[in-house]
């Protein structure tokens, strides 16, 4: 597989979210708007990358029998740097975002790619396969957080696009509207799918 194949499988073939389902406690949490689902996007992002990078670059020095324990330990690593920078330089986000942010510790989508892809392959592949996978997620948060915040509240990225007085559908920024905005992003996205 070449590097390309690594990067633009996980956009769309494997996009984390709506094809393979990993992930749902931010993508459902967290995607009451755009921002918010960019910026929990970008954040795991660099999570995804850094750690891939660090888990390939140690992959033989770490025992098979301790790697998970080692994996979650250098993926919290970038996680405390991630809530750390984004408390200090983005309060308004952090707060919005606020448990969130811990729990990226235990994401499948992260922990996954650190055990099925980076332990198995060198920096260079896991660096490609990662900005991918991190690609893809923050893709479908910020499309699935717009979407919500279009129906349920009339904004675009917090800015306001239809007159005060029109009414929107309230359900869309509720959990309810989070389900029921996947399930049809899935169903569109299986019905486009090339294999």
């Amino acid at each position: 597989m070449t590097l390309k194949q690594d990067f633009t499988k996980n956009i769309i073939k494997e996009n984390p979210v709506f094809v393979l389902l990993l992930g749902m406690c931010p993508t459902l949490g967290v995607t009451t708007s755009g921002i918010n689902g960019l910026g929990m996007g970008i954040a795991t992002a660099f999570v995804l990358l850094s750690s891939s990078i660090v888990v390939s670059i140690l992959r033989n020095l770490i025992p098979p029998k301790v790697r998970i324990p080692a994996f979650i330990v250098i993926i919290a690593t970038f996680v405390t740097v991630v809530k750390l920078v984004m408390e200090a330089y983005l309060p308004d986000l952090f707060s919005q975002l606020g448990l969130f942010i811990p729990l990226i510790v235990v994401n499948c989508v992260i922990l996954g790619k650190a055990e099925s892809f980076a332990y198995k392959n060198g920096p260079v592949r896991s660096t490609f396969d990662a900005l991918g996978a991190g690609a893809g997620f923050t893709l479908a948060l910020t499309v699935l957080g717009l979407i919500r915040e279009i129906l349920g509240s009339g904004k675009f990225f917090d800015m306001k696009f239809v007159a005060a007085d029109a009414s929107t559908m309230i359900i869309f920024i509720l959990p309810p509207g989070a389900f029921i905005v996947l399930g049809f992003l899935i169903a569109t996205v299986n019905k486009f799918k090339v294999e």
